[in-house]
């Protein structure tokens, strides 16, 4: 786990990249929305894998996949299991599960609950994904606009809509 000042260093790096607000934050988003998956210890494969198909930024894209903890992956578990048995139709019921996360015990409860958990999940984390796309968003042009270089820069990319070469 990163300590504080490395997420200082990274959160900087991020808002400071030379790419355009939307293309910084969809990277981040579709980290977000994987972070929210039941699949334990991939979560950083699948980020970096989604980068290259969907040609985001990988430094977005891989802090994104980050931002759902071992200390909040269970609860957003249990509120997806019964988010996803909901909307099945079924009775909401707790989901027990063990302090184990890993890809075995992942393919266990996928087996055993994998419908209504990537139902829950899938919902949640698009939610969370869409959050985290306009909070990335205002973030970078916030902390740019403190700069005039890159301030001049990021008006000239929301006006043509694209990354602009220096």
């Amino acid at each position: 786990m990163l300590d504080r000042e490395k997420w200082k260093k990274r959160f900087k790096a991020i808002l400071s990249l030379d790419s355009h607000p939307g293309h910084i934050s969809a990277g981040f988003a579709v980290g977000v929305f994987i972070s929210f998956t039941p699949f334990f210890g991939m979560h950083t494969a699948m980020a970096v894998v989604a980068a290259f198909v969907f040609r985001l930024n990988k430094l977005t894209c891989i802090t994104g996949a980050w931002v759902n903890t071992p200390l909040t992956v269970i609860p957003v578990l249990g509120i997806s299991y019964k988010l996803g048995r909901v909307l099945l139709g079924r009775s909401p019921q707790e989901l027990h599960i063990k302090h184990e996360l890993s890809w075995q015990y992942a393919l266990k409860l996928l087996d055993k609950h994998g419908t209504a958990l990537l139902i829950g999940t899938s919902i949640l984390g698009f939610l969370a994904a869409v959050a985290g796309y306009f909070l990335c968003y205002y973030l970078v042009v916030h902390f740019r606009r403190k700069d005039e270089t890159l301030n001049e820069l990021t008006e000239e990319m929301e006006e043509t809509g694209e990354e602009l070469e220096q």
